[in-house]
């Protein structure tokens, strides 16, 4: 268990998928370049089992944004994105309604 005030150091933010693509040599592995508002960011994510590149440029997004970088196949990944557990793979987590990039999840 963690405590409120550990939880709040934790910054979610909603991010645009502005391209995506598959990363050569890695079955699962995705390439994404996100708009959370302010800047643009590059993340490595592991969904590629499930989603096709094409069909997440666009989309909204969940992600945390304050996770320290992390190399995966030699690429940067500056956050993380949220996807819930499910037998057929990762499910996205999505806003619902119409937001913009960068709003933070509370």
């Amino acid at each position: 268990m963690i405590n409120y005030e550990e939880f709040k150091k934790v910054e979610l933010k909603v991010a645009k998928v502005l391209s995506a693509e598959r990363i050569e040599g890695s079955e699962k592995l995705l390439k994404l370049q996100v708009d959370i508002g302010a800047e643009q960011r590059q993340i490595i994510a592991g969904v590629g089992k499930v989603y096709e590149p094409e069909a997440l440029v666009g989309r909204k997004i969940v992600i945390v944004a304050n996770l320290e970088p992390r190399s995966l196949m030699g690429l940067e990944s500056q956050g993380m994105l949220l996807a819930a557990d499910s037998a057929g793979g990762p499910v996205l987590l999505m806003p619902d309604k119409e937001i913009s990039p960068g709003a933070g999840i509370e």
